[in-house]
């Protein structure tokens, strides 16, 4: 290195020793609300000739507002405040060269530009004219911001994972200090952690379906004299999560009367939103019906009585829920419902209604219920069905008529068995002469029977004889395959000779009209 950069290098340290300026260190802008503070963050620096004259107990700050004039200018004196300066202190130290600076009661009248004049005796006084700092009073605070943390690094998160909210403000000058408040709708328990000296809280928790949607406000407050001054920020959180609470509701109601409309509701609380299928119980398995989030009959009938299940169903799972569907109708006898006879006479009654019917038993209009000669027995079938039978021991000398009576709230069904019984002991009854009379009948009727077969034997032997029946002309008209016990009755209820009468055939018929024969010459 050459002699002259070395007396170069060493003029230059010793300008930066010897040779320090004037110049101060402040915010270009400052933002402070009204009824509050504001607070000017301020150090400065001297030639270093005027360092001895920089005591603590001569150094004097000065403020001046919107001009450099000391007198015109001036709002603030650090030693002598006068009538009309600005309410505040100065709470650096002047003497370390730090001339921070509180104005108190901040109103629109601190709107300005303020420049630092430091004075020290009577040979210190210096006005920093190149820096200041302008102050804007504002009327509401900025509202805070609130940031959503997640393991997965996206809005939406999952149940069960962990959830960090963040609530950040921008500080301004209070008294007391600005506070961060978290608050939910709809309102849930919180627990937060705070650090109030940055106005940072967090708020944090595992995610629940009881998170999703609600909406977290951060809430910042100032508190000054005559009322506070709040701002607040808001995030809502959407949490992802399984079908929860799924129930099947019945409209009008689960128990309807045959032939109304009914119509099956399946709701599910989930996110995203899930998919319904409908199914019901058929002979112990599960018979899918159809998908949505209703299932409507028009017009219902017995056979829809059974249990409803409806599945809900997302990509986070599934969840069901079931409900009986019971149709009301009026009894139905069954049409094999049936009396035998023995010794005794047995009947049986089914009936199938819902409500679950009554059975009842009328014998001759009047009801029927267990005695020495009747016993009456009821066996339940299900929940739908019931079957009474009658046994009967008593005789009666007249025909009687058994009724089946069954018997619910939304209606009545009948059956009619009619009997009829004879009575062995009845007045004036002979049963040696019913069966003599039984036995006279039947030999009356074999002997009419064989009577019958000779009479025909015999007409079928005088089919050549000319009288009766005489076919002249068109024989073959004439149904060859009449009867022959017919010609026969017609020839001798018939026997004379008569005129002969033409037919619409064409067949001339022959009739005699004398019942006594006659001789011929």
């Amino acid at each position: 290195m050459s002699v002259v950069e070395k007396i170069s290098i060493f003029i230059f340290l010793l300008q930066g020793v010897y040779c320090t300026q004037f110049k101060v260190s402040l915010p270009e802008k400052i933002e402070a609300l009204s009824g509050s503070c504001v607070i000017i963050n301020c150090t400065f620096e001297i030639e270093k000739q005027y360092d001895q004259y920089l005591t603590e107990s001569d150094a004097t700050g000065l403020w001046l507002k919107d001009g450099m004039n000391q007198n015109g200018n001036q709002v603030f004196n650090s030693r002598n405040p006068k009538p009309g300066h600005f309410n505040g202190k100065l709470t650096g130290k002047l003497h370390e060269k730090d001339c921070t600076t509180i104005f108190y009661d901040v109103s629109s009248n601190h709107n300005g530009k303020y420049y630092l004049r430091i004075m020290s005796g009577e040979d210190l006084k210096y006005t920093y004219k190149q820096s200041f700092s302008t102050i804007d009073v504002i009327e509401s605070p900025h509202k805070p911001r609130v940031q959503l943390y997640v393991a997965q690094d996206q809005e939406e998160v999952l149940e069960g994972s962990s959830v960090s909210l963040r609530c950040s403000a921008e500080t301004l000058c209070s008294s007391p200090p600005a506070t961060l408040t978290w608050s939910s709708t709809p309102r849930i328990p919180l627990s937060e952690s705070s650090r109030l000296q940055e106005l940072i809280s967090d708020l944090n928790f595992t995610a629940t379906h009881r998170e999703h949607g609600v909406t977290f406000t951060c809430t910042i407050t100032y508190q000054l004299q005559d009322k506070n001054k709040t701002a607040q920020d808001s995030i809502t959180v959407h949490v992802q999560y399984s079908p929860k609470n799924t129930a099947v509701s019945v409209a009008p109601s689960s128990s309807v009367l045959e032939g109304s409309s009914v119509t099956l509701i399946c709701s599910s609380d989930a996110n995203p939103a899930v998919n319904y299928t409908w199914s019901r119980e058929s002979e112990g398995q599960l018979e899918q019906l159809q998908t949505g989030d209703t299932l409507t009959f028009n017009r219902t009938d017995p056979t829809h009585r059974g249990w409803y299940h409806c599945t809900a169903q997302n990509q986070h799972g599934a969840q069901n829920s079931s409900v009986k569907l019971d149709i009301q109708y009026a009894p139905q006898i069954s049409t094999s419902s049936s009396c035998s006879r023995t010794d005794v006479t047995v009947c049986f009654c089914e009936a199938d209604g819902n409500p679950s019917p009554e059975l009842e038993w009328h014998l001759s209009g009047r009801p029927v219920t267990n005695s020495s000669n009747t016993f009456i027995s009821e066996e339940r079938l299900s929940s739908t069905g019931l079957r009474s039978s009658i046994t009967l021991h008593q005789s009666l000398t007249h025909t009687s008529t058994l009724q089946c009576v069954s018997n619910n709230t939304r209606g009545t069904a009948r059956k009619l068995f009619h009997l009829v019984f004879i009575t062995e002991n009845a007045p004036g009854f002979n049963m040696y002469a019913l069966l003599i009379g039984i036995a006279v009948g039947a030999l009356f009727m074999a002997i009419l029977w064989v009577t019958t077969l000779l009479y025909k034997w015999f007409c079928r032997s005088q089919r050549g004889d000319k009288a009766g029946l005489i076919q002249t002309d068109g024989a073959d008209s004439v149904d060859s395959k009449r009867d022959s016990w017919s010609s026969c009755r017609l020839e001798t209820l018939l026997p004379s000779t008569g005129p002969t009468r033409h037919t619409e055939a064409g067949t001339t018929v022959q009739l005699r009209t004398n019942m006594v024969p006659k001789t011929h010459q």
